[in-house]
């Protein structure tokens, strides 16, 4: 028993662990669509603030750009689901010893990486524009064009993947049989087959609509004069994102959450009318008055859904009537004192720091002063510059100035003899070394 709960406990440990890493970053980047700083960030909290729901809005770089990528994934759609079903169906009805080489070919464009695929698709059909003879601006070089086809190369694989898993529940015997009956393989086709297919065939077209919504490998290659809005976001990256990204993303989440359980409503809904029809009666049945279980109780998808329509309306709601201004004005003033405080902070540790260096610089020089002796003023002196430099020689003259001439040349105060001939002795300009009386 204790060991089928600890197995629980790490079933739901693991399941935490895995969503938190799946849904984490989504978590965060819609967090940091409603945060005021200009650079994405979840943490720390500033102002509750929707302008970053305007500035998207008004950005007609993106707004292109989700343009051109609904454009794009239209006709990826169209290209992609008519190959793919083509694709299905051929590899079910080809020759057994064929097949395996068939669906070789036609899963190769999943492994080639965009990079080439775009490369290709551009150099291929650059020269069947040349060879056709067209000029630079025909349709065959036109971007829209050329992503289309780029981006068809390869998700038609993923088309016919899910339109064969579908494929391969169907009953041929039905065919055969609108056959039999006078139906032509265009009606049988079209009566019998189609309405079977419907299902994968929605799933395809979502699929493809999402894999060339986000593709961007292949399309920077073929866009042209139509970038998409990942070619948009690549370059905004360069110069720097701004939250309305995140706003952008929360969007695209919010949309992807409601058509998610949309559907699930509506699947729960059709097995509750079939368990529905399976226990009524004839007069029901007739009728048309089935007995349902309670929409809301039994049927969990239906219940989220209304909770996300009310968040999403009230949080519309919320975003007209607030006004983060004062917020954020408060939050500015906080962080110039803030600002100011470091400076300051700053500055009284630069001072502190020039202090303590001229301390130690002081007391490297009396440590080098009280280490080196120094001659006395009158002693002998044998420098070859004549006692030039002796603080003694800017005095007033020497006592020895009344002696005999040959005694007349000598430095007052020492014994050395000038390499300048006491050019520089100041009594040679007093004339204290003439001959006396």
């Amino acid at each position: 028993m204790k060991s089928f709960s600890f197995l629980r406990l790490s079933v739901w440990f693991y399941l935490a662990i895995f969503f938190a890493y799946l849904l984490g970053p989504l978590v965060i980047m819609s967090v940091t669509a409603f945060n005021s700083p200009e650079f994405p960030r979840a943490s720390p909290w500033e102002c509750l603030t929707f302008e970053w729901f305007s500035a998207l809005f008004q950005d007609e770089r993106i707004l292109n750009g989700i343009w051109n990528s609904i454009l794009v994934g239209a006709g990826t759609v169209v290209l992609s689901v008519a190959m793919g079903l083509a694709g299905a169906l051929m590899l079910t009805q080809i020759w057994p010893k064929l097949r395996a080489t068939y669906y070789t070919i036609i899963i190769a464009p999943i492994l080639i990486p965009g990079v080439v695929l775009g490369i290709s698709t551009l150099v291929f059909w650059d020269r069947i524009n040349r060879m056709l003879g067209l000029g630079a601006d025909s349709f065959l070089s036109n971007g829209l064009f050329l992503t289309i086809i780029g981006q068809s190369t390869f998700i038609a694989s993923y088309c016919m993947l899910v339109l064969v898993a579908r494929l391969q529940r169907y009953d041929i015997a039905l065919t055969e049989a609108a056959l039999d009956l006078g139906a032509t393989h265009a009606q049988a086709f079209r009566k019998v087959l189609l309405p079977f297919m419907k299902p994968a065939i929605a799933s395809a077209a979502v699929l493809a609509f999402l894999a060339s919504f986000e593709n961007y490998n292949t399309t920077t290659f073929t866009f042209g004069e139509y970038p998409t809005l990942t070619i948009e976001l690549a370059q905004k990256v360069r110069y720097g994102i701004t939250p309305a990204i995140s706003a952008l993303a929360f969007i695209i989440v919010v949309l992807t959450v409601f058509a998610a359980l949309a559907n699930e409503a509506n699947i729960r809904r059709k097995e509750l009318v079939a368990a529905a029809r399976k226990d009524a009666t004839v007069e029901e049945l007739e009728s048309g008055r089935l007995r349902l279980p309670n929409f809301f109780s039994s049927n969990w998808a239906a219940v989220a859904l209304v909770v996300v329509a009310c968040l999403t309306i009230a949080t519309v709601g919320t975003a007209t009537v607030y006004s983060p201004q004062q917020c954020i004005a408060d939050i500015r003033e906080q962080k110039r004192l803030e600002t100011e405080a470091r400076i300051q902070e700053l500055r009284q540790r630069r001072a502190e720091e020039a202090a303590r260096r001229a301390a130690e610089e002081a007391e490297k020089g009396d440590a080098a002063t009280g280490g080196t002796s120094t001659a006395p003023a009158t002693g002998g002196n044998n420098s070859g510059f004549g006692n030039v430099f002796d603080p003694n020689a800017l005095g007033g003259g020497s006592s020895d100035s009344e002696e005999t001439d040959d005694q007349s040349s000598a430095p007052s105060s020492g014994g050395g003899s000038s390499a300048f001939g006491g050019a520089f002795d100041p009594n040679a300009l007093s004339g204290g070394g003439s001959d006396g009386n």
